[in-house]
């Protein structure tokens, strides 16, 4: 794998992330600061961790999985893990200033 090859699989995961909302706020997961880390590994296989803004979210085991299958449909990713991470903890300052407009906090 090259490294623009790698580069277009990140952008085109980013772009996929966008499209997956918690049912109870009307911003992406990417955009609230969910996602910490995207590795596009040589293997074709992407490993993303990711959070909640808090540990018992009710939709959690809906939005890992939408994760997953929507990462999986990505031309050339063999597949998708999602690893659930609470370090660090999520807060406010992690989200766009678009997502915190959105949501009245700015």
């Amino acid at each position: 794998m090259t490294q623009e090859e790698k580069t277009n699989i990140e952008e085109r995961v980013v772009d996929m992330l966008k499209t997956v909302y918690d049912p109870e706020i009307p911003v992406n997961i990417y955009d609230l600061g969910l996602i910490y880390k995207i590795d596009v590994r040589p293997t074709y296989d992407v490993v993303i961790d990711m959070t909640f803004t808090a540990p018992s979210c009710p939709a959690a085991d809906f939005i890992i999985e939408d994760v997953r299958l929507k990462v999986e449909t990505i031309d050339k990713v063999k597949s998708a893990t999602v690893n659930l991470v609470f370090e660090p903890e999520w807060d406010k300052s992690m989200m766009t200033e678009e997502a915190r407009v959105e949501l009245g906090f700015e």
